[in-house]
């Protein structure tokens, strides 16, 4: 299996995909296939990010963008599975890492189409604000178009009778968790940063000023309207 086109194939043939996962076909080397991918995707986007305050900020942001999604995988996904597994699900921990991965790779491939739009308007756009809301909104994209391919997978792997135990409460569990994992990836992505870097200030490989993601995304909101 080619590891960087392993996206392709989720996109192109996510069913058949879907239910290689449920059947248990070659889930380690899917896992190890779309952790290289979304390393790959995720970085090269990160670099664009960080590009338009400086070069340390780029190779931070090279690092910090992957870490940012795989931190809140480990985090987000035992809730998943031994709450899924309570009430009736037979999957393993392998499929439910599987699953939870095809959501993060399909948003790193989406993120790493939009890396040319991003640079366009790295390098035409001086406004700080704009570019960080910018940034904002093709994360919120790319990662409400994952999260519904994760939807279809788990709606895939529980068309067995073994699976139907419970799966009304699994699917309430699943919109609450999907919550949970938006709250996290946040609070993770404000930890973390800068990922861009203010223009004003110099390189900081980290900023714990306070604040949280939604206020300072609603003041940068605020600072371009104005």
């Amino acid at each position: 299996m080619d590891h960087l086109t392993i996206i392709e194939i989720i996109l192109r043939s996510r069913r058949k995909f879907f239910t290689e996962i449920r059947q248990q076909i070659d889930v380690p080397q899917k896992i190890r296939a779309m952790l290289l991918s979304c390393l790959v995707f995720l970085a090269i986007y990160g670099l664009v990010m960080g590009a338009s305050h400086s070069v340390e900020q780029a190779v931070a942001s090279f690092v910090k963008l992957p870490v940012l999604f795989l931190a809140t995988l480990a985090i987000c996904t035992p809730s998943l599975h031994f709450f899924n597994i309570l009430f009736g699900s037979k999957q393993t921990m392998l499929q439910t890492i599987a699953l939870i991965l095809t959501a993060i790779s399909t948003t790193a491939v989406l993120l790493f189409s939009l890396a040319p739009i991003t640079f366009f308007f790295l390098i035409s756009s001086s406004q700080y604000d704009f570019f960080k809301l910018l940034n904002v909104l093709f994360f919120a994209l790319a990662g409400f178009l994952g999260v519904f391919f994760l939807r279809q997978g788990m709606q895939i792997t529980t068309e067995t009778e073994d699976e139907r135990e419970g799966l009304k409460t699994r699917r309430l569990i699943f919109v609450f968790w999907i919550i949970l994992y938006g709250f996290v990836g946040s609070q993770m992505a404000w930890t973390l940063h800068p990922y861009i870097g203010e223009p004003s200030l110099p390189f900081r490989l980290f900023d714990n000023w306070g604040g949280n993601f939604y206020s300072d995304v609603l003041w940068s909101l605020n600072v371009l309207l104005h």
